[in-house]
């Protein structure tokens, strides 16, 4: 009804799963990192909790996109079934030929099943079992499901299990019966509510999904929506969708404080007044302690090195960080090679040509572009060109630095720090960076592969590793590949064993390679 008031595309707070406006918070991004983590480990259960609408089935939608190839997958979306309901279940979901015959019995479900994960284990395939509101289960269908995970090797178990829920599904886990199942849980997350700014980013971000020229939503108003939806995203929706009608309905350009209050009353009526939460800011590399926490917790993978800081030194005639003034109005310039030429000055290498990326190669530099949100660029820890939209116009500029608040963007010679929101709001995603390749790079590494590549990864994973110092001219086997699952899994990315872009970026981090930091410099330092 307000889209056409709104000069808006969509419904830009529907709460259908529309991909389009997807939008992954620093908290979804370490529940999916921890999904990841579980399949790549060798089996048992991997448990991800939440509140009712905290985004627990975006991320599943996520970890589903991402699963490995030689994995796969059973989803179970109604887990109100008895045991032989839910073995009837899996066998369909797997596509395991039924047991012939009617009342063939527990046993003939199960023996079917494990010479399916008998086959796939020959075949080199995992199977993951993702059981949703997973907190509907019984304490006998849980009995069932571990006695699912007894089929192992040596090395792993056959069958892995993710079991998403409500809160209350960790209580029902601390049940003493239930205690077994328990012991075999690699891996816990519960996912908790949207900062602050990440409610602001949020709002901002779907807004510019739908395609929102002003700001039907002032920046302002954020406090109030955060502490009227506990950061809650199903919340959000559901508050902001009935407060742009009330715009509408009294003919107002834009959500004002007294709009926002009465839509809340009328969306969450009957609830308790919520109490004003704490203001927590958002710290600057809190995902990856929070990560590093995990994996710690997890107890198999090596503990998390501290990322060494580069300082970067000002351009010549930039303003000081510290004097800049906050606004709405990002700087950015038409041309794209001209944005990565200034970000090539970030790592002392002046670019000459027309093909800046060309001309990085004969540097020992490399571009990396990349497509993802404020999570990725939090991740890679380095000054990037990120593309700006603002309406059919676009523009870039090069981001120097980030808090939980802000952004530092630089064009030329303009240097301005934005707020969060008003940045989401025209960052649609993509972003280009760069990164010192080790000597005699490849794309792609196989077993048995040698080379100065090969000996700088192996030497760095050692170190990572507390290892001894490998022996020169070592091949790519499969010793290397597994610490590289390990490794990847414990910083957050797609562990497959391949060494990417990302992979040698964070390597170049941990291991002290002289490139500049994104997070260093923020809060004006």
């Amino acid at each position: 009804m307000y889209n056409h008031y709104f000069h808006l595309k969509g419904a830009p707070f529907s709460i259908a799963p529309d991909p389009r406006y997807l939008f992954m918070s620093e908290r979804h991004r370490e529940a999916l990192a921890h999904l990841l983590y579980g399949i790549g480990s060798g089996g048992g259960f991997v448990l991800l909790t939440g509140e009712i609408g905290a985004g627990k089935t975006t991320v599943c939608r996520c970890f589903i996109e991402q699963i490995p190839e030689h994995c796969r997958l059973a989803y179970i979306f109604n887990p109100r079934l008895s045991v032989e309901e839910l073995l009837q279940s899996v066998c369909d979901e797997f596509g395991i030929p039924l047991p012939a015959g009617e009342g063939a019995g527990l046993k003939a479900y199960v023996d079917a099943i494990n010479r399916h994960l008998l086959e796939s284990h020959a075949q080199g395939l995992n199977n993951v079992l993702v059981i949703d509101e997973a907190q509907n289960l019984s304490a006998e269908v849980l009995e069932q499901l571990r006695l699912l995970t007894n089929l192992e090797t040596n090395e792993r178990k056959l069958l892995q299990i993710i079991l998403i829920g409500q809160p209350e599904l960790r209580t029902m886990l601390a049940r003493p019966e239930l205690e077994q199942l328990a012991q075999r849980v690699i891996a816990r997350y519960h996912l908790g509510p949207l900062t602050e700014p990440e409610t602001g980013a949020y709002v901002a971000h779907r807004l510019a999904v739908a395609g929102a020229g002003g700001q039907p939503f002032p920046p302002a108003l954020t406090p109030l929506v955060h502490t009227l939806t506990h950061g809650v995203p199903r919340r959000i929706n559901l508050l902001c969708d009935r407060a742009l009608l009330g715009a509408y309905v009294e003919n107002s350009p834009q959500v004002t404080r007294a709009i926002l209050k009465k839509a809340a009353e009328e969306v969450f009526a009957g609830e308790p007044a919520p109490r004003r939460s704490l203001r927590v800011p958002v710290a600057v590399g809190g995902v990856l302690a929070a990560v590093a926490l995990s994996a710690a917790a997890w107890q198999a993978l090596p503990a998390r090195q501290a990322a060494p800081a580069v300082a970067t030194a000002p351009k010549p005639g930039a303003t000081p960080v510290a004097h800049i003034a906050s606004t709405a109005v990002p700087p950015v310039q038409a041309d794209e090679a001209n944005a990565l030429r200034e970000l090539a000055a970030l790592w002392g290498q002046p670019l000459a040509g027309n093909d800046p990326c060309e001309a990085a190669l004969r540097l020992n530099l490399r571009c990396h572009q990349g497509r993802g949100g404020l999570y990725e660029l939090r991740l890679l820890d380095r000054p990037a060109v990120v593309t700006l939209h603002d309406g059919p116009r676009t523009g870039y500029a090069v981001l120097t630095a980030m808090d939980g608040n802000s952004v530092l963007l630089s064009a030329g010679a303009r240097r301005e720090r934005i707020d969060l929101a008003s940045f989401v709001a025209r960052f649609g995603g993509e972003f280009t960076t760069f990164w010192r390749m080790p000597r005699g790079f490849r794309e792609q590494l196989s077993e048995g592969d040698r080379g100065q590549d090969v000996d700088w990864l192996n030497a760095s994973l050692a170190g990572i590793n507390k290892a001894p110092a490998p022996k020169s001219d070592r091949p790519f086997d499969a010793n290397t590949r597994e610490w590289l699952r390990r490794f990847q899994a414990a910083q957050d990315l797609k562990a497959d064993g391949v060494a990417g872009p990302r992979t040698f970026m964070r390597l170049n981090q941990l291991t002290g390679v002289p490139e500049p930091r994104l997070l260093a410099a923020a809060n004006g330092k």
